[in-house]
């Protein structure tokens, strides 16, 4: 049957005629996922790093027919595979006209669905849903109710139609049964309390339900996808045992493991104004620079390792990086800018509102943290394109940095400062012997932005190196002789 020609039949009847038989949510899922995989198509394109090691597990999860727990730390993508799950369903299915529980015309479960189909026949009214409107998600929390979920007796409903608590007519009906033929999420699933989770047992047993005692069997056709963080087991709450038992897949999740894969789900998710794209040049080491952060700061012993480090960390440090690079443009009136090293002071926002840890103290304890991660990822990133320097403070007449440590050694200072235009910030660089040639010898080929960046990467990478002072200025950062930087303070002026 067509999904076109399928949302014009209107009866009962007509949907007879066209051999329309009645399907499961989960033989559903299963269907359309075996013939897209036979077509070649990855239902969950857009979904980066998780191609060898989650997908498969959901695939062969739904394949099975079994309902899903998402385990993971946070910002793994749970939610976001959960709700493209719904791109298996069938486009349009039809339902009883009118059923607040999305009675299948030839399987009705309700009392309201069953009375239509008997008085009517062939004749009972048919509507079509859409795929979109089969996807509930709830998420859980410590005041989420019974009657929420489930659904509660309706005292109104039985004043006003003068019937007993004990007809299912006077029941409101909760999230769960509303979602009938649909796909059910509830994420954050230990945050639920553990009578509450009990209360899923039958429905994932048996798919029934049970309102306050009543008899009431409504076999309830669902996919249930779970989600949860393995913090929530000891921190907030946990999984109760039977429930989890009836969970037939828990699928664990993670973060991306390459930068490649870190940058391309930032590129995708990062939200970039169409002028910020065209204003402002982003080196790729840039982009390499905000995925390593993450990576510092998911393995730094200052940060809580069971909280974790969500990949919305390096979307959020995408964009204000972007932003300090438009916004110096704009206070300077260029119309175009290259990303700095410096302009990850725009960064550190994003990094303090993404990490807990370990010891909550000062506000100031987030803020070195947040500069020592951005540190780290240079130092980590800086052998990657130069020699390394700790190899090159053996070498005394071969040391590639030398001319640049001399320099430095006479007493020079650098001021770079947040603000500098294109071409002050160039000429201080430039002022510095051999860093230029330094990088045409390392990084040939280079566009005049990204060679900048390389000359400024120098610097940094030597001071992390230990090689040269470096001391955060209110509006920039200075660079130094290192011995000279342990016995003097900066005046007031340089801060």
């Amino acid at each position: 049957m067509k999904e076109v020609k399928a949302i014009k039949i209107k009866t009962l009847g007509e949907l007879k005629a066209t051999g329309y038989s009645y399907k499961t949510v989960k033989q559903e899922l299963r269907d359309n996922l075996i013939a897209h995989m036979e077509g070649g198509v990855n239902i969950f394109n857009g979904i980066w790093g998780y191609e060898d090691s989650v997908i498969p597990d959901i695939e062969r999860a739904i394949l099975s027919r079994h309902d899903i727990n998402l385990l993971g730390l946070r910002g793994q993508a749970k939610t976001r595979i959960a709700r493209i799950m719904t791109r298996l369903l069938d486009e349009y299915v039809p339902v009883i006209a009118g059923s607040e529980i999305n009675d299948d015309p030839l399987q009705p479960i309700s009392r309201y669905g069953k009375a239509k189909v008997e008085e009517l026949g062939d004749d009972t009214p048919v509507d079509w849903l859409h795929r979109d409107e089969r996807y509930t998600e709830k998420l859980a929390t410590p005041d989420v109710t019974v009657a929420d979920l489930i659904g509660d007796v309706d005292p109104i409903k039985a004043a006003t139609l003068k019937l007993p608590y004990s007809d299912e007519r006077v029941i409101h009906f909760g999230l769960i049964p509303r979602s009938h033929r649909g796909i059910f999420v509830i994420n954050e699933l230990p945050d639920l309390q553990a009578r509450i989770q009990v209360s899923l047992f039958n429905i994932l047993q048996e798919g029934d339900i049970q309102i306050r005692g009543f008899k009431l069997r409504m076999p309830l056709d669902l996919q249930f996808v779970f989600t949860a963080n393995p913090e929530d087991y000891t921190n907030r709450g946990s999984i109760v045992t039977p429930l989890k038992d009836r969970i037939s897949s828990q699928i664990i999740t993670h973060y991306p493991q390459t930068i490649t894969v870190g940058k391309k789900i930032t590129g995708q998710e990062a939200k970039i104004h169409p002028d910020q794209t065209r204003k402002v040049e982003v080196p790729e080491l840039a982009k390499d620079l905000v995925e390593q952060i993450a990576i510092e700061a998911r393995d730094n012993e200052f940060i809580d390792a069971k909280s974790g480090v969500s990949a919305r960390l390096t979307i959020s440090a995408f964009e204000n990086l972007v932003s300090a690079a438009e916004r110096r443009a704009l206070r300077n009136a260029e119309k175009q800018a290259t990303v700095r090293i410096g302009d990850f002071i725009g960064v550190v926002p994003a990094i303090t509102g993404k990490v807990e840890l370990v010891y909550e103290g000062e506000q100031e304890g987030s803020l070195i943290v947040a500069n020592s991660l951005i540190g780290k990822a240079i130092r980590h990133l800086f052998t990657h394109y130069f020699p390394d320097p700790d190899k090159a403070r053996k070498q005394k007449e071969n040391n590639p940095y030398r001319s640049i440590i001399d320099w430095f050694g006479e007493g020079k200072l650098l001021d770079l400062l947040n603000e500098d235009t294109t071409g002050i910030y160039e000429n201080k660089l430039l002022q510095v012997p051999g860093l230029y040639d330094l990088v045409q010898k390392y990084q040939k080929g280079r566009s005049k932005g990204e060679t900048i960046f390389f000359m400024e990467l120098v610097l940094h990478g030597l001071a992390e190196y230990s090689m040269l002072g470096k001391h955060l200025l209110e509006r920039g950062i200075q660079f130094k002789d290192l011995v000279s930087g342990m016995f003097s303070m900066p005046t007031q002026d340089q801060e």
